[in-house]
């Protein structure tokens, strides 16, 4: 008896892990430059990176971002639309990856640019 316990718990801890590995399956991952915040209504416009069409996404209040070292939180939409409006005032864009769900992102990265190497003094 106490086998088949065992063997039950091993069942439902696998069915549990392939939800999660199949739930990510469907979400699409999309790449490209915010041209949009809307705080009001919790949605964002991306530009999508190789075909220039504009995607709107909903940030919902389970949508993450990472905060730090292996640590997310939940999107601040205010700080958002901050950053994004200080680098518009700069000429900059702001690239996004965002992983979504039929236009619902359960992730939002802010994918920064890599530093310009210097030149070299000779």
């Amino acid at each position: 008896m106490q086998s088949h316990r065992k063997l039950a718990t091993k069942f439902a801890a696998c069915f549990a892990a392939m939800g999660f590995f199949v739930a990510s399956v469907f979400a699409d991952e999309l790449l490209g430059v915010l041209s949009k915040v809307d705080v009001e209504g919790k949605k964002i416009t991306v530009v999508e990176k190789d075909t220039d069409k504009e995607i709107e996404i909903k940030i919902t209040d389970e949508t993450e971002q990472p905060t730090g070292k292996n640590k997310t939180g939940k999107v601040d939409m205010e700080k958002l639309e901050s950053k994004f409006k200080k680098a518009q005032d700069a000429g900059k864009k702001v690239t996004v990856k965002v992983t979504h769900d039929k236009n619902v992102a359960s992730k939002l990265e802010l994918v920064r640019g890599k530093a310009k190497a210097k030149p070299k003094d000779e």
